[in-house]
């Protein structure tokens, strides 16, 4: 089969590249894949220069040359209203191959951020939507997203993944458990309004004037910004059992998650969806500690 992949890929890692990458990998290796990275390499979403509309069209262009003579396209979309302006005239581009469309949704903010805000947007996503062949979301809970938009049949489930690399060996986890020291806290995610650390540090400095050395945190993901990440640390004490590892991968991240008892992710973020890193914290033995929302309940 000869596919069109349409998503971002990493830099910047986030649950969402990650997952782009792992299916395009899995794909590549049984079709013809040809890939499109529409991805910011920043954190911050929107549209902030005339750089970034420059390589959009560019995206542009190259969905609709590389839509021709593909059997299926695979298309990622996005939940700010730059990024779904983005998304409407890539639907637009490839009208014809609509039907053969799969759309992907690494999130959970698209129907209250987009589609209830404005009725102008909700009516074209609609006219888009349904013709597409199929809408994937990532936990039961999300297909309420699409109600209204998609006929029900066409609503996929695809819950997120943890890789191989995380699962930690059952001897391990009760040698981690077993072993003397402070509670092991670790925050994995990038660390941007609405994710929680702020939240889990001042936790944190309760827990320790109450019971001091008792509970170690540990951060680790990448900031919005330079200035973003500067702020942080200063709130961090120079000495004592808090550390900031910047954003990890390999044997620092498969590390961390094996030393921590607990995986701790406060989120309210608008445009959650089903956070890897919490499959993650559960493949590694970790207790979770998290929030009601989005699609982690699923």
């Amino acid at each position: 089969m000869r596919i069109l992949f349409v998503a971002p890929l990493p830099p910047p890692v986030t649950g969402q590249t990650i997952a782009s990458g792992a299916l395009l990998a899995e794909l590549s290796r049984r079709h013809e894949v040809s890939a499109i990275d529409y991805s910011k390499k920043t954190l911050a979403k929107g549209f902030d220069s005339v750089r970034h509309i420059g390589e959009m069209a560019s995206v542009l262009w190259r969905v609709w040359r590389g839509k021709r003579g593909r059997d299926a396209v695979y298309f990622t979309i996005t939940q700010s209203v730059a990024g779904n302006l983005k998304d409407l005239l890539i639907y637009a581009v490839s009208f014809d191959t609509l039907d053969r469309t799969v759309v992907h949704l690494h999130g959970g903010g698209l129907k209250d951020q987009i589609f209830a805000r404005s009725a102008v947007l909700a009516a074209m996503n609609r006219f888009f939507l349904r013709r597409v062949g199929a809408c994937v979301v990532l936990g039961e809970s999300l297909r309420t997203v699409f109600e209204g938009m998609v006929p029900a049949g066409r609503i996929r489930v695809v819950p997120n993944f943890a890789d191989d690399e995380s699962f930690a060996p059952p001897d391990l986890i009760r040698r981690k458990f077993d072993t003397p020291g402070p509670l092991r806290v670790l925050f994995l995610s990038n660390l941007i309004p609405g994710k929680g650390h702020l939240e889990l540090l001042e936790a944190w400095r309760v827990v320790e004037g109450k019971f001091p050395g008792s509970v170690r945190l540990d951060f680790a993901g990448a900031f919005e910004s330079v200035e973003e990440e500067r702020r942080f640390l200063d709130k961090i004490p120079r000495q004592g059992n808090v550390k900031y590892h910047g954003l990890v991968g390999g044997d620092m991240k498969r590390d961390l998650l094996f030393e921590a008892h607990i995986l701790s992710l406060p989120t309210y973020y608008p445009y959650e969806g089903q956070p890897i890193s919490i499959l993650e914290g559960y493949a590694a033995g970790c207790a979770v500690i998290t929030t009601r929302h989005a699609g982690i309940p699923d």
